[in-house]
């Protein structure tokens, strides 16, 4: 299968980096490009591309306002985040809007194309260091923290998995920390992403910030 992408980055510098390495292989293909948010939503609803890899800043309706547009209108389209993070605020309001996933733009270009696979396949990826930062920024807000989200039905086991992964933790380093294999993992994520309504791995992480499980504080990989 071929994975159609949509680039949105006002940098056609970026635009033609990502381009280049996505020519180069044979099952990704880009459908269309957009140098601001309210063009890339336009693309997203001519095109319904498989991926948009979109920069979170630019001008008019940005990338979260974009993502939020697409997520709604076109479910099956999955968004990677790019960012450069140091001084971006608004990751959770991002992957609230339904991102699935969250990179930083001095990655390589390589582990960003790695990344449109894995959304393309309905998983999710956000870079190690992200999902420290993520944690922080929503302890971060201004508003108060509400009163931690029940988890109905979840059991003792699912409960510890979902407290490494919203710590992000692979399925093989859950398997490893919680000494079961990765297949079991696997199953555990998959029966937390059905019992949560989380649409991905990216989902997970907030219902383990709002559930209570995790913290800025806790930082023990």
């Amino acid at each position: 299968m071929t994975i159609r992408v949509v680039l949105a980055d006002d940098q056609p510098l970026i635009r033609a980096g990502l381009r280049m390495v996505i020519e180069g292989t044979p099952d990704v293909v880009v459908a269309g490009e957009a140098g601001m948010g309210a063009q890339a939503v336009q693309l997203t609803r001519q095109l319904r591309p498989d991926v948009v890899v979109m920069d979170i800043r630019m001008p008019g309706m940005d990338g979260i306002e974009a993502t939020q547009a697409i997520t709604a209108e076109s479910p099956d389209t999955r968004v990677i985040m790019l960012t450069t993070f140091d001084d971006d605020a608004n990751v959770h309001a991002a992957l609230r809007a339904g991102a699935s996933g969250f990179l930083v733009k001095d990655m390589a270009l390589e582990d960003i194309l790695s990344a449109v696979h894995v959304v393309a396949a309905g998983d999710a990826l956000i870079a190690p260091s992200v999902t420290r930062r993520l944690i922080a920024e929503f302890a971060g807000r201004p508003e108060p923290r509400p009163r931690p989200r029940e988890l109905t039905g979840v059991t003792a086991r699912e409960r510890e998995v979902l407290t490494l992964a919203g710590r992000g933790l692979s399925n093989a380093e859950i398997a490893a920390r919680l000494h079961i294999s990765p297949g079991t993992a696997k199953a555990h994520i998959a029966s937390l992403l059905t019992k949560l309504g989380a649409r991905d791995r990216v989902q997970l992480v907030i219902a383990a910030y709002d559930a209570g499980l995790v913290s800025p504080l806790h930082d023990d990989r």
